[in-house]
């Protein structure tokens, strides 16, 4: 499993309640193009209608030596997901402050996937509690690098 792209905004933002692998509906040159990394997970959302989970407002970047003149890099795309799991989602969507956006785009046995979590939006509080920790971590590393020479 080789991981392309992550949303590390979405890990500062969101909490991650449950997270889904997700198969993509690419042509050709969108997967040249997330192969050599032309892919931007910032402001990404799915969306499910009509029992269907779609990639909406992900940008992925024009192929270099690809044909096609009018290429929308932001066009919405349909995720490849079971039944059940669609249904699980869409219940949980309906609830005050729940959310589904992409978290990784990854290659897992030559095919591409993408990594979505059902997210609920962190509280300013929150997120000044996870700074306030990585800064006490990297303290502690320092620290503990100093004292280890």
């Amino acid at each position: 499993m080789k991981i392309i792209t992550q949303n590390k905004k979405a890990l500062f933002h969101y909490e991650i309640l449950e997270k889904a692998e997700a198969g993509i509906i690419l042509s050709g040159a969108e997967v040249k193009a997330i192969r050599t990394n032309l892919v931007n997970l910032k402001g990404g959302y799915i969306s499910i209608q009509n029992g269907e989970t779609f990639l909406e407002n992900v940008h992925i970047g024009k192929y270099a030596f690809a044909s096609d003149a009018d290429y929308d890099p932001k066009k919405r795309r349909k995720l490849l997901l079971n039944k059940r799991e669609i249904e699980k989602f869409a219940l949980q969507l309906n609830q005050k402050g729940i959310t589904i956006i992409p978290l990784e785009v990854i290659i897992k046995n030559n095919r591409i996937k993408i990594i979505i979590g059902l997210c609920r939006g962190k509280k300013g509080h929150d997120k000044r509690d996870v700074l306030k920790k990585k800064a006490e971590e990297l303290e502690i590393k320092k620290s503990l690098k100093r004292f280890s020479r």
